[in-house]
């Protein structure tokens, strides 16, 4: 089991944990908000299940159907996720509507804000683990179970001072207006996911900042070569794909071009050793206004 999976599997335990804590939070409250709250935690433990099973199928190797590996399996897992948290959003309104139209009394209180509370730290201290080994590993899975779990967090802390407040002012409205709050958010986080991972499954660049050291790199290793054009990048989970065009002095033999090639793939991975690299030699007559010179 490689790292990703372990912590995929322990999100989910830990999201089991959490549920039965804001479970029965609701439970003794009856509240409309800490429903929400609950519901939410159910498509945590959901979306920690789907984000162990795309790791699994994303650490397969390459094979005849499959050249460029498994990698993008992370982003369906991550566009999943995203909509089941609209799942729970609309459920939440619903939840929050019904409240609304019948205002009830919370039971217990401060006892479910206390198992509320405990879920939250554990969700706080968990993604934060989450969101380290997600940048680590470069895992698209493991970065948006983490962002799901830190937006339950917010959500969580706003809930409990909710709660807090509709029982010391004696506003029960407070309740379902707060889950309605809760469910606006959910709903934001759950559309912020959809889109960053369908950049990934649309083979979009990574930040301009990236591509940016990658042709400075290039320019600074590619000695005895004129220049590199058409550079392109693109995500597939854990990888970056690089290709581009190499330059070189038509007289130069094929062994001193490859030795080039050899230099400029060893600098860029020393950096950067996610990078899977294609370069194509040309000779000097292909040069084009623009591209990148070799200092």
């Amino acid at each position: 089991m490689t790292t990703g999976e372990r912590f995929a599997l322990g999100s989910t335990l830990a999201g089991c944990l959490v549920l039965g804590l804001k479970g029965a939070a609701w439970w003794v409250t009856g509240s409309a908000a800490l429903y929400s709250d609950a519901l939410e935690s159910i498509v945590n433990v959901a979306a920690s299940l789907i984000a162990w099973i795309a790791l699994r199928f994303a650490g397969r190797p390459a094979d005849a159907n499959h050249p460029y590996g498994h990698d993008k399996a992370e982003f369906f897992a991550a566009v999943i996720e995203g909509a089941l948290i609209v799942v729970a959003a609309i459920l939440i309104f619903n939840e929050g509507w019904r409240s609304w139209l019948r205002p009830r009394p919370l039971e217990l209180p401060f006892q479910g804000i206390a198992l509320n509370a405990a879920a939250t730290l554990i969700n706080a201290v968990w993604s934060t683990a989450l969101l380290k080994a997600g940048r680590r590993l470069r895992s698209p899975a493991l970065l948006a179970d983490a962002r799901h779990l830190l937006a339950d967090v917010v959500t969580s802390v706003g809930i409990a001072v909710g709660v807090v407040l509709a029982v010391s002012t004696g506003r029960l409205i407070l309740d379902p207006c707060l889950a309605a709050a809760t469910g606006v958010y959910v709903l934001w986080s759950g559309m912020a996911m959809i889109s960053s991972s369908v950049g990934g499954l649309m083979d979009a660049a990574p930040e301009p900042a990236v591509v940016a050291r990658i042709k400075e790199l290039v320019a600074n290793s590619a000695a005895g070569a004129i220049e590199a054009h058409d550079l392109r990048t693109r995500h597939a989970g854990r990888l970056t794909f690089l290709e581009f065009h190499l330059v070189v002095p038509g007289a130069m033999t094929v062994a001193t071009a490859h030795t080039i090639c050899d230099r400029i793939e060893d600098t860029l991975k020393a950096e950067m050793n996610h990078l899977m690299i294609t370069i194509h030699v040309e000779p000097e007559e292909k040069a084009k206004r623009g591209g990148v010179p070799v200092l």
